[in-house]
């Protein structure tokens, strides 16, 4: 996620990192080429009494901006929907280590190791979602024995939330937690589980694939058959009028399948590591423990990943 200070509207005009541009700079090459081959080739199909008006481009293009703007909103209601998914994540981890230090003020060790399991917890969630190894920090964060019942397991995630119901169910046979109590708990870890699937839900359901086509091979068309059409009435300015044209409708379409799969490492995605961080941070100081790591910042390019 690119997180950038406030900045002056003229400077903004010429922002790179963080647009789109960088992505879709390719195809506004070709885009270039096709105006620059129009603009030679004018006279040439003017003669064989071919011409291309902008009547059918003016209907195109508005549906074009319909259907954009229609699959942004849903791709943003999905990037909308993780983010707070995320949040609730993070609600519920806070709520299970304030319960449990107001309730077990003399068992701050054992409240500790419940609080790297759902550290581990909300890095392996993470590691699931981008389709990368949870291995390394689930390491990191918890005792060998721990650590090789998770990772040998097809679902660590529903491993993780097997220990710490565990953990409470052994905190409850002891008589340290009474029933009622322990049941306000258990809710509260339920939340995990409800974020979770919710998370899963999006990464494993995207937007319809005929749908995404139908609207990429349309803007594709556009784009590529436009200049013919200006160059009639724009003659040399073609090549500007229709890549500035093209970059609208192209970096709509990209944004959208950036926004569309919210858990990933574009620019535009969320910073899951900042958030599994911020996790972290916040569970360890609630527990006491020192030092603490050190807060994630954006990078040079404003990037938060």
């Amino acid at each position: 996620m690119i997180v950038r200070p406030a900045q002056h509207w003229f400077l903004r005009l010429f922002v790179w990192h963080g647009s789109v541009l960088a992505s879709i700079m390719f195809r506004l090459f070709l885009n270039l080429v096709m105006s620059l081959a129009a603009v030679l080739c004018v006279q040439w199909y003017e003669a064989l009494n071919i011409r291309l008006t902008l009547a059918p481009f003016s209907l195109l293009g508005i549906a074009i901006a319909i259907f954009l703007g229609f699959r942004n909103s849903v791709g943003y209601a999905r990037f909308s929907e993780a983010r707070q998914l995320w949040g609730g994540l993070m609600v519920a981890q806070r709520t299970l280590v304030r319960q449990l230090r107001s309730l077990l003020p003399q068992s701050l060790p054992a409240i500790r190791e419940f609080a790297a399991m759902q550290i581990a917890y909300t890095w392996c969630l993470k590691h699931q979602l981008r389709g990368t190894s949870p291995e390394q920090d689930i390491r990191r964060l918890l005792p060998d024995d721990q650590a090789q019942r998770v990772l040998a397991s097809p679902a660590p995630c529903n491993r993780l939330l097997l220990m710490m119901g565990g953990w409470l169910a052994a905190r409850r046979a002891a008589g340290e937690i009474s029933d009622m109590l322990y049941h306000g708990i258990d809710q509260t870890l339920t939340q995990l589980v409800v974020a979770q699937s919710g998370c899963e839900r999006i990464h494993n359901t995207p937007i319809p694939f005929a749908y995404t086509v139908i609207v990429h091979r349309t803007v594709y068309l556009f784009c590529s058959l436009l200049p013919f059409a200006l160059v009639p009435d724009l003659h040399y300015m073609t090549p500007l009028v229709s890549v500035f044209i093209s970059y609208t409708f192209l970096s709509l379409d990209t944004l959208a399948e950036e926004l569309g799969e919210p858990f990933g490492t574009e620019s535009n995605d969320l910073p899951l590591n900042a958030l599994c961080n911020a996790v972290e941070i916040n569970l360890l100081e609630m527990c006491d423990v020192v030092p603490l790591p050190a807060w994630r910042r954006p990078d040079k390019h404003y990037l938060l990943d």
